[in-house]
């Protein structure tokens, strides 16, 4: 039976239906909070559960917030304005101690009219890790340098720098300004520069000091410049390590005083008593990060090396580091160290502890840098032989580049966690900020009874730090990926 196209016509629609908004549990705030907070009972149970934990913890502590005191010579005259400001009883914070002993939170003792130097030195860092963190990129990196010559024109004109001073900085950013337009290669020069740079900053003394200690560098650059394309890398770079150890132990010293007592030119001299604070943390966990990082990689491929004395001698030095807390290992450096050297020889406590962390960080690195050269599938080692590479080409051109790649999240929460771990030195004498200084504080009569503040500023400064790693590391990831998924 054939049905008749005027039968069929009043089914056949020949408009279209106005469009009509989703259900409102299906759109907007409601679906979220069905979706996120109240999807089942359960889930419904924790969220309120959640929310009166969050209401509870912000009723007890918004009006400590609320009722901080600035502007303070004591902690007793803290608590006269909040009475006199709340009422009997209120309580509130005290910020007026941090607002008088900032300068110890991040200075230490060092000496005040010699503040200009860690502000130069902390503002060179950021110019010498450009390079680094954006190869190749020239109006990240101008950036970069144009906010360190502004820092540096302010901080160290505010911190009383010598005209000397402060123009030998504005002079040397500005013409890395221009470098890094014209060949941004040629700054990593300076960074390589920069640690002898800081150490003279930090401690003062002779400049021919530091001197010295690059010129060390200087030896095995070119002993291995001299020695690779016949002999090999591996053979090149040890011979390079023995010419620059046997100019360190044997000539270093004299020559440098030689040069002094004939150019003496230097700064004044501060010990290592005098260090504290963040600038001791800061001068701890950015020299470790630096060393740990290469000796943790050359560590991962001795522990991969079919050699048998070389693999013993890594996996050796790994376990048994990984196996000591590092409080034993600061306390080794502290006291036990000291008994080993030759009589009169003053080993620098900061320094022996740099190395000590070092190494343990050095540690870590290496197992974490194994974990991902063992992620790399096999076929880029058969590509690196394939394309006649040897040992060292192939782990520095293909094989290290996609390992470190994986294990950069990895690697920065070992950052992360060595710099929040200078804050153990305390138990070996050293001011630092969390420990050393804020007890230093609380021992004053002014400040006896305060807690919570000192805790909290540290606390925030040890997070901005930290928050601003792990960030850099997600850009990091994301510039690097190259996969599609």
């Amino acid at each position: 039976m054939k049905t008749s196209a005027s039968n069929s016509a009043g089914f056949v629609r020949d408009q279209m239906l106005p469009p009509v908004p989703p259900p409102v549990s299906e759109a907007g705030i409601i679906h979220w909070l069905r979706a996120n907070l109240f999807s089942n009972a359960f889930n419904s149970v924790l969220t309120i559960l959640g929310l009166l934990a969050v209401y509870w913890l912000v009723s007890a502590s918004l009006p400590w917030w609320l009722n901080s005191v600035w502007n303070a010579e004591s902690l007793g005259q803290c608590r006269e304005i909040v009475t006199a400001s709340a009422g009997e009883g209120a309580t509130g914070a005290c910020w007026a101690m941090i607002r008088e002993r900032w300068h110890q939170f991040i200075f230490g003792f060092y000496p005040v009219d010699l503040w200009w130097r860690p502000v130069m030195a902390f503002g060179l860092l950021f110019a010498a890790m450009g390079p680094v963190l954006y190869s190749g990129q020239k109006r990240n990196l101008s950036v970069l340098l144009g906010g360190v010559l502004v820092y540096l024109a302010v901080t160290m004109w505010l911190a009383g720098a010598p005209m000397a001073a402060l123009a030998a900085g504005i002079v040397l950013t500005v013409g890395m300004l221009v470098l890094a337009q014209v060949r941004p290669a040629a700054l990593l020069w300076f960074t390589g520069v920069y640690p002898a740079l800081c150490f003279w900053l930090l401690w003062g003394g002779s400049v021919w000091v530091p001197v010295g200690a690059l010129f060390g560098f200087v030896i095995l650059a070119v002993v291995y410049g001299a020695m690779s394309r016949r002999s090999g890398v591996g053979m090149a770079m040890g011979a390079g390590v023995v010419a620059a150890l046997l100019w360190w132990l044997l000539l270093d010293i004299p020559v440098t005083q030689a040069l002094d007592s004939v150019l003496p030119w230097g700064l004044a001299s501060v010990a290592s008593d005098q260090f504290g604070g963040f600038l001791l943390a800061i001068t701890i966990g950015v020299t470790a990060i630096t060393f740990s990082l290469p000796i943790g990689i050359l560590l991962a491929l001795g522990r991969q090396s079919d050699m048998l004395i070389v693999k013993t001698l890594c996996v050796g030095f790994i376990e048994f580091i990984r196996g000591v807390p590092l409080i034993t290992l600061l306390f080794t450096a502290s006291l036990l160290l000291q008994y080993f050297l030759p009589p009169g020889t003053n080993f620098d406590i900061i320094l022996r502890v740099i190395i000590l962390v070092t190494l343990f960080a050095a540690a870590y690195l290496a197992e974490v840098i194994r974990g991902g050269l063992a992620a790399l599938p096999r076929g880029q080692y058969e590509a690196a032989d394939a394309l006649g590479l040897d040992y060292w080409r192939a782990q520095r051109l293909i094989i290290l580049p996609q390992a470190l790649k994986i294990s950069i999240p990895a690697i920065v929460s070992t950052f992360i966690g060595l710099f929040k771990d200078t804050t153990l030195v305390a138990f070996v004498g050293l001011m630092d900020p969390l420990k050393g200084v804020t007890q230093i504080v609380r021992a004053d009569i002014d400040w006896k009874g305060i807690y919570w503040e000192p805790y909290i500023f540290v606390g925030a400064i040890f997070f901005v730090i930290c928050f601003g790693m792990s960030r850099y590391s997600m850009y990091l990831e994301r510039k690097l990926k190259t996969d599609h998924r």
